[in-house]
Formats: structure tokens, sequence, C-alpha cells
């Protein structure tokens, strides 16, 4: 029990590893070439609008706890939260 943890631990944090050195990858939908045939048609691909790479899930995961963290700890500053001072 304690090992399949353990070897859980290390996939979560080598996919963490990846994440922040490199936080795109191919597209899977176009094989990261960012066009599709369909029909007979040459498209740009829908899910990575063309770019070839995509952001990964863990990255986007980490992009959106960064930013409920931020949101959750920064000052707000608002003009009627300053002293007013006689000259203003």
């Amino acid at each position: 029990m304690a090992l399949a943890s353990l070897a859980a631990l290390l996939v979560a944090a080598g996919y963490a590893v990846l994440c922040a050195v490199q936080p795109f990858a191919p597209c899977r939908k176009c094989s990261g070439t960012g066009i599709r045939q369909v029909r007979r048609k040459v498209k740009l691909c829908r899910r990575c609008r063309g770019q070839r790479h995509r952001l990964r899930t863990g990255r986007r995961l980490l992009n959106t706890g960064r930013q409920v963290r931020r949101d959750g700890t920064r000052r707000h500053h608002h003009a009627s939260d300053r002293e007013s001072t006689p000259w203003q």
C-alpha cells in the first residue's frame, strides 16, 4: 500500500514538474499540425485554433489556483478607502 502511494506521489510530482517546465503540449485533435481535413476540406483545428499547441490540464489548474489566490488575497484599492485629506 505504501509503495503504491509513493508511486502515485512520484507520478503526480513528475507531472507537476513537466507542467512547470513545458506548459504546452501538441494538440491531440490535429496531432500538432494546426489543420484538420474534414470531407476533403482543409480547416483550422477548432481545439487549438491553428496554434498547434494546447495548454496542459495541470498547467491550467495551476493558473486557475494562482488566480483564485491572487483575487482572494489582494488588497483592493478604492477611492472611498483612502483617507481624505483637506486639500483633495
